[in-house]
């Protein structure tokens, strides 16, 4: 049996496309379906389902668009309430796609419509299962994320489900069914994912923490819930689109991909009082860049961080990208449910510039010189890292503000003394130093390379080497 996992690394999403005897279906799709149109008119197939495991927190589902589009059916597991038309299937019914077997198995507990599906090929052998966000290759699915959106489903009792359905339902599977979840490594959906994105269920079973046999329900529960950081705040309003609906991409795209010379660009920045979202790279958003923008680089964990720092999902979005960025910026904000992008700066910032506008800048420093400044005890350092990385290493006297945390913690940063930011790797800082500027913060500099290259030259004291730091 063929099945194809199509992964988007930027999100660490994983969708599903199975086709057999000209009938095609996929699974848990991104908002961009062209891609899985076009996989199927590839093999002359129509697109008959699409399989929905649960309803998404962390990304915006293209089953309404793929609906639309193809005709396909959309298919839920037992008990959800979609705001829409679409199968709500029974525990254990079955679906033809060509000769191929789609099985429904419910497995309650990273939400209460959570739906495995058993993949049985063409001679009747099962195959794999498509596990959503139940099962994960080497953890499983956080049960905190339904209590934001229906209160009295705590997290105590998702996890006593999740216990469950991992029991009853998933391990007494056939240890040789290849697992296929809807995340790795980098999703928010967990908290210890392997950076792999398929196993065999035996090797789950020997080497899954939450899957070990002699495991009681209250150790399974403390042991889940342990560890757990606050879900980002766009989690539920991404479960409500997906629950309740959305525009389709084909409006999202059509209304921001409106080109704006630099006049038309800052009259509806006056005007619409929107938020001025630059895409470029860390450190070429440094170098100049239009004063009050906040820079969110593509070329890294975009999505996830536009949705941590931008708390109105509603907001509208006016966009400074590089040349030919435009559409994937748009693209990549609306994944994450950022619909509201009215525009996009003609020529970028050059154009910008060219126009003898105002515009900023944000001075970078060497390690070298950061390693000079601490020497002399001039420096006042601030570490946007998680609490963890800081918590595992770090500068000695740095101060940890996590930048997820930032907006609430203004009062720590200094408005008339020079202070230095750093991340891990000098994404995160630049973010971080985007959004004090348009504060009026104007005496921060940022460490080229960040703890990861302050670690590497070896001259700076830091706090004892307890674990490995994540670099994002």
């Amino acid at each position: 049996m063929k099945v194809e996992q199509i992964y988007t690394g930027c999100i660490a999403h994983a969708a599903y496309y199975i086709e057999n005897k000209g009938e095609a279906a996929v699974f848990d799709p991104l908002r961009e379906v062209q891609p899985y149109i076009d996989r199927a008119e590839k093999d002359g197939a129509k697109m008959k389902y699409v399989f929905e495991t649960h309803f998404h927190a962390d990304f915006v589902s293209g089953h309404l668009d793929l609906e639309k589009k193809t005709g396909a059916k959309i298919v839920y597991g037992p008990t959800a309430k979609p705001g829409f038309d679409a199968i709500v299937a029974e525990d254990n019914q079955e679906f033809s796609v060509g000769d191929y077997t789609v099985k429904v198995i419910h497995t309650p507990g990273h939400t209460m419509e959570s739906t495995t599906f058993l993949l049985i090929d063409e001679n009747g052998k099962e195959h794999g299962i498509i596990t959503g966000d139940t099962l994960f290759i080497g953890d499983v699915g956080r049960p905190d994320l339904a209590q934001h959106v229906i209160e009295d489903l705590t997290e105590e009792k998702l996890a006593s489900h999740l216990y469950d359905s991992l029991r009853n339902r998933i391990m007494p599977l056939s240890d040789d069914l290849i697992v296929y979840p809807n995340h790795g490594a980098g999703s928010a959906c967990g908290k210890m994912m392997s950076k792999e994105t398929t196993d065999t269920l035996g090797n789950q079973k020997k080497t899954n923490y939450a899957l070990r046999p002699d495991m009681s329900r209250e150790e399974f529960i403390k042991e889940l819930l342990t560890g757990l950081t606050a879900p980002p705040g766009y989690f539920p309003k991404n479960v409500l689109m997906n629950i309740q609906g959305y525009d389709s991409l084909d409006e999202v795209m059509d209304r921001g991909q409106q080109p704006l010379s630099a006049d038309a660009f800052e009259a509806a920045a006056n005007e619409m009082r929107a938020l001025l979202l630059d895409t470029r790279p860390a450190d070429v958003f440094a170098k100049g860049f239009i004063p009050n923008s906040i820079n969110i680089g593509l070329d890294s964990n975009f999505a996830m961080w536009v949705g941590e720092m931008i708390p109105d999902i509603k907001q509208q979005i006016l966009l400074i990208t590089e040349e030919g960025k435009e559409e994937e910026s748009i693209i990549r904000l609306a994944r994450v449910g950022y619909d509201h992008a009215i525009g996009y700066l003609e020529g970028g910032f050059d154009a910008w510039k060219s126009s003898g506008k105002e515009t900023d800048s944000i001075e970078r420093i060497s390690v070298e010189a950061f390693a000079e400044e601490v020497g002399n005890g001039n420096a006042r350092v601030f570490d946007v890292r998680k609490k963890s990385e800081f918590d595992s290493q770090h500068v000695i006297d740095a101060e940890n503000t996590p930048l997820n945390q930032i907006n609430d913690h203004l009062a720590s940063f200094p408005k008339e003394e020079r202070f230095i930011l750093h991340c891990a790797g000098g994404y995160r800082s630049m973010i971080a130093a985007s959004i004090l500027k348009s504060r009026g913060f104007d005496n921060l500099v940022d460490v080229v390379g960040g703890f990861k290259a302050i670690e590497e030259n070896g001259k700076v004291n830091v706090s004892e080497y307890v674990c490995p730091t994540t670099l994002l």
